[in-house]
């Protein structure tokens, strides 16, 4: 199979991967509105933690994660793409964020936190986000 070259040069390719936000996106930002709206109080990227999670809950000792289908490999989403040329990279890359938040979650839960995930493709369903949010305070 031939090598396909990006059709991006190496300094817009740079441009974009720079503007892609690791906080304040727009699915944490829905999802702590609709935390607001219900009363909920949280704190947001606390640093003691481990992950630095997008949201923390202190008085339920509830941590949510808002992960990027793309970057965290949401099964079955069509978000969760290979990108066609440097595959092995990539997928080098994917494996490491897995492990990574594998990693996180199982530590959070040692310390006695309850670990939720929230699919950025899922934050456009306000009542499916409360319901696992709800169904992890009462766990």
């Amino acid at each position: 199979m031939p090598f396909i070259m990006d059709i991006y040069s190496k300094e817009k390719r740079s441009e974009i991967m720079r503007s892609v936000r690791s906080k304040d996106t727009t699915p944490e930002k829905r999802i702590r509105s609709l935390l607001h709206l219900h009363g909920y109080r949280f704190r947001l990227y606390r640093k003691d933690l481990p992950g630095t999670p997008d949201i923390v809950l202190p008085k339920y000792k509830l941590v949510i994660f808002v992960h990027g289908c793309f970057w965290h490999r949401h099964q079955g989403c069509r978000k969760s793409s290979i990108p066609k040329t440097n595959k092995e990279f990539w997928i080098q890359k994917f494996n490491n964020n897995i492990v990574r938040d594998k990693i996180v979650k199982d530590k959070l839960e040692s310390l006695g936190w309850k670990v939720v995930v929230i699919w950025s493709c899922e934050t456009n369903n306000d009542d499916l986000v409360l319901e696992k949010i709800i169904r992890a305070i009462r766990s």
